[in-house]
């Protein structure tokens, strides 16, 4: 096995935000969890003030309001800044992030810090993230013809891992980290690839998962689109402005 990512320390990313486009999407809440090679978990949280209205079908998810962010969160650019420090890091040191669906996450920090003027990740990093281990992605493409739902939590079920509870960014990150360790037990063959390999494969599974969902959607939509980057969306928008 490889003892790196499988058996050594792994850093797991969340976000609780205000909606599901990633390119117009505020955090609200944020976690990463340092877990793995025998030693305790340790955890850090992040309520933030998004400076804009979070809209009520987002706050019935995670239970975030506006007045509850505007009365206790932090500003956007000390919470950003936070992350991609803890990010960065640990990527710098070999370790991998393990961030469940990376495509949206990724995509939001990296849309935020433009927002903020923070420097991304990818800009302190001075390159592409890397590894990212994204059980979504790994899931799909280990277990393709399984029916049902892939959402985190339908995941944790499946496997048999643990999750203390759906959208709460601190726990969402832990059952993403959970499943990063189980995947591999239950798919031997993850075990024997080197991390910088998983991530390249996982780049190849992604944009062919995208494509497979496109061709699906456009049998009722001809013009639906599915992007297939993967960790993270490239930024077309001048700025990252919603």
């Amino acid at each position: 096995m490889t003892d790196t990512w499988i058996n050594g320390r792994m850093l797991a990313l969340d976000f609780e935000t205000t909606g599901t486009d990633p390119e117009t999407a505020r955090i609200v809440a944020a976690a990463v969890a340092l877990v793995g090679g025998g030693e305790e978990p340790v955890t850090g949280t992040w309520l933030v003030d998004p400076t804009v209205d979070i809209p009520d079908e987002a706050a019935a998810i995670h239970g975030i309001t506006t007045d509850r962010a505007r009365a206790e969160g932090v500003a956007p650019h000390g919470a950003l800044t936070d992350v991609v420090n803890h990010l960065t890091e640990h990527l710098s040191r070999g370790l991998a992030a393990v961030v469940f669906n990376a495509r949206y996450d990724l995509t939001v920090l990296e849309r935020e810090c433009a927002r903020h003027d923070v420097d991304t990740p990818a800009a302190r990093i001075g390159g592409e993230l890397a590894p990212v281990i994204d059980p979504f992605v790994i899931d799909k493409q280990m277990d393709r013809y399984r029916r049902g739902k892939r959402t985190l939590p339908a995941m944790c079920a499946h496997y048999r891992v643990r999750h203390d509870g759906p959208h709460q960014a601190a726990n969402d990150a832990l059952a993403a980290a959970r499943l990063a360790w189980r995947l591999p037990r239950v798919f031997p063959e993850l075990a024997t690839t080197e991390l910088p390999t998983l991530h390249m494969e996982q780049t190849e599974w992604a944009a062919e998962q995208a494509a497979g969902l496109q061709e699906y959607k456009r049998r009722t939509d001809p013009s639906a689109n599915v992007d297939g980057h993967w960790p993270l969306i490239p930024n077309q928008r001048t700025g990252g402005e919603a």
